[in-house]
């Protein structure tokens, strides 16, 4: 037997995380298993020897994947088979590959694969909390050029106390959610949900967090110099002309600077102006030399116009559209936009635009989610869609990608613990992004916002959000920080961190970091003036719509929910579903039931009050409790020689006898005129304690005749 080499990292409230190394996988450059508890997870890394001919970029790919087996669960669906990655996978690859991207050398190129698989769930500990761990671990003890280690840790804050990847039972029971990814030195990437917490209190979370990690990232380096594994292998994928870099410098720097201080508004006339300053270089050379120099001049150029940009901001406080750093982009939105859906709304924010559209349905409308560890239904669905128009890119919309997944998971978060608890209806919002230059997924929180509330949905407060900026240079001494970033400035900066809240905290955010050195002083800055731009956005859409709704749209589904005691559960839904279906069929209604906490939740749904005023009334009959005393609205179903059997709550009949339908003496059921259909006004006399068996009466409410008088005799004298 194969002994592995291990490294464990106590995570303090007695669990331990083991790093093992050595044993599984070993024609991968490097591969790690991940125990903490009975959850594993395997991650590996390849890479290739050389980069791909003109390559300028890193190719890294992040692949995360549990396997059903790892529950002792089978996959859905006909093919019994894992299949496409669930949302939930997307987005673990995504906080993975954020993290680590950034760290590989600026100038290594090769494509890298990063593999993680969870073999193992014990169904308590969260999986996705180790995948940053178990990659980057991996490749720590193989030979790939990287800058780290990194780790990601999620911290909730449970009972006001801080806890580091906290179980699935506590997570339930937390009021923040965040996970964090960073080197021992500098935090790199924060994502999470929150309710309504402070700056402040973010903060502190983010700090909590990184002394995790910490310890998490020195485990890696140890295990590293066990397996001998300090030294990395050689490449060489940039082929560099440095005279020629000089001149792209020398000869298009002013040029494009000019450009960048321009303050041109326009996102399309900025681009061809800084374009025309390559192109002008460009035109300085042959054809036969521009076949073998244009990959380099494009990217010292890239060099250049980034420089421009950021000594723009920082030298001569100038942003490309000429803003002040703390300053917000016009805005105007407009509701009520589109007639079909039950809600929309249009928000635009300089030159990024969201049309979202609200649509409420029933209970048959939930989302089932059947993922390896989670098996649930969602009632709040948002979905966010990017085509290539918004932009003005002219090529073909190839569906939803990894990053429509990921800014649409951002706006969900931020947007669904302002959902009430037991709301009715279930809701799913769209969010179709028809312009963008810069968070197009902030727009989403803000139109979002507006249309609920145009919807009727009565959300507990509005939210808005907002992406900050940063340019950066000398470790951090020396900074800007900007409100409502631009696509240019976000590519070409060092941050992008977008912040959603309410008026009272913070319910969402999503950091990523591209420099190191970021200190805690300058996030506490970009949170405060976050603030402040989240604050003014909020104002202005309340100028468009002050508050929600009084009242759904005409059109909008009518919902009313019935709690019942769970004994009646069956009744309502009658052998086969007999009774609930001819409910249905009787009033037009829709009807779903289920038990929930011990009791029946019944939903009633219909366009029209009437339908579900008469299912409510079918269904209230049938849980009613028969009560000795009351009168009751009964209907002859059977007429026997005894008497008559008549329905006088839905599903239960009483006997009305022979003797009880008038105060009269009647010989034969004949002579009393009944038949089958007749509707009387009964009144319930006596339940029968042994059979149940219930009795019926009309002449109780019929007034009794006097009795006649006896003769006086009259004594003889």
């Amino acid at each position: 037997m194969i002994e592995p080499i291990r490294k464990s990292i106590e995570l303090g409230d007695g669990r331990t995380i083991t790093l093992e190394t050595g044993k599984l996988a070993k024609q991968a450059d490097g591969a790690v298993t991940v125990w903490l508890g009975n959850t594993m997870l395997l991650a590996t890394v390849c890479a290739a020897k050389d980069a791909n001919p003109g390559v300028d970029f890193m190719p890294l790919q992040v692949e995360y994947k549990e396997k059903f087996s790892a529950y002792g669960r089978f996959p859905g669906g006909f093919m019994k088979r894992e299949g496409r990655p669930s949302d939930y996978e997307i987005l673990t690859c995504r906080l993975v590959d954020r993290a680590l991207r950034p760290l590989f050398p600026d100038d290594f190129h090769a494509e890298v694969f990063v593999n993680i698989i969870l073999f193992s769930a014990d169904g308590e500990d969260i999986p996705d909390a180790l995948a940053g761990l178990a990659a980057s671990t991996a490749l720590a003890v193989s030979d790939i050029p990287f800058n780290g280690p990194i780790s990601e840790v999620r911290v909730a804050r449970v009972d006001g106390k801080f806890v580091v990847n906290p179980t699935f039972s506590q997570l339930e029971q937390a009021d923040m959610d965040i996970m964090v990814g960073a080197t021992i030195d500098n935090i790199m990437m924060v994502e999470g949900e929150m309710d309504e917490v402070s700056e402040t209190e973010m903060l502190e979370a983010i700090k909590f967090a990184h002394e995790a990690i910490k310890v998490q990232c020195q485990a890696q380096l140890e295990l590293m110099e066990l397996c001998g594994k300090t030294v990395k292998r050689t490449y060489s994928h940039e082929t560099n002309d440095e005279d020629l870099r000089k001149d792209v410098w020398a000869k298009c720097y002013d040029k494009a600077f000019a450009v960048a201080t321009s303050c041109n508004p326009n996102k399309h006339e900025r681009s061809d102006n800084f374009k025309a300053v390559l192109d002008e270089y460009k035109a300085t050379f042959t054809e036969e030399e521009l076949a073998e120099k244009a990959g380099l001049i494009s990217r010292y150029y890239h060099d250049v116009e980034k420089e421009a940009m950021r000594r723009s901001i920082l030298d001569e406080g100038k942003r490309l559209d000429g803003r002040k750093t703390t300053e917000i982009r016009p805005i105007w939105s407009e509701v009520d936009y589109v007639p079909g859906p039950h809600g929309s709304a249009v928000f635009t924010r300089g030159e990024t635009q969201s049309l979202s559209t609200v649509t409420l349905g029933t209970k048959l409308d939930e989302k089932i989610v059947d993922d390896v560890l989670v098996r649930d239904k969602e009632r709040f669905l948002l979905h966010y869609n990017f085509p290539p128009f918004s932009t003005g890119d002219a090529r073909p919309q190839r569906g939803v990608g990894r990053r429509e997944i990921g800014h649409g998971n951002l706006a969900h978060r931020a947007l669904k613990r302002m959902i009430p608890k037991n709301y009715p209806y279930v809701i799913r919002v769209v969010s179709d992004i028809l312009e963008s230059n810069g968070s197009s997924s902030m727009a989403t929180v803000c139109a979002g916002t507006l249309s609920l509330m145009d919807a009727g949905v009565t959300i507990k407060k509005p939210v808005s959000g907002i992406a900050m900026g940063l340019i950066s240079e000398n470790k951090g001494t020396n900074f800007a920080v900007l409100s409502d970033i631009l696509g240019d400035e976000d590519h070409l900066g060092d941050m992008d961190f977008k912040v959603c809240g309410t008026r009272d905290g913070i319910t969402a955010t999503q950091m990523d970091i591209k420099v190191d050195g970021l200190s805690y002083e300058i996030l506490e800055r970009a949170l405060a003036q976050a603030r402040e731009g989240r604050l003014h956005i909020l104002g202005k859409i309340l100028e468009t719509l002050p508050e929600v709704r009084s009242d759904l749209k005409p059109h909008a589904p009518r919902i009313e929910v019935l709690f019942i005691a769970k004994d009646f559960i069956g009744a309502v839904i009658g052998p086969g579903g007999k009774i609930i279906q001819g409910i249905q069929e009787e009033t037009g209604a829709v009807i779903t039931i289920e038990e929930i906490d011990g009791q029946g939740r019944v939903e009633v749904s219909a366009n029209n009050k009437g339908s579900i005023d008469a299912a409510l009334d079918k269904i209230r009959g049938i849980v009613a409790v028969p009560e000795v005393g009351e009168v009751y609205q009964s209907k002859v179903r059977s007429v026997m020689p005894y008497g008559a059997f008549c329905e006088f709550l839905p599903g239960k009949d009483g006997l009305l006898h022979i003797s009880e339908i008038s105060w009269d003496r009647i010989e034969k059921i004949e002579d009393a005129g009944l038949k089958e259909g007749d509707i009387l006004e009964l009144k319930l006399i006596d339940v029968d304690p042994k059979t149940g068996k219930l009795k019926l009466s009309r002449k109780a409410l019929l007034p009794r005749p006097p009795r006649p008088e006896k003769p006086v005799q009259k004594k003889e004298d």
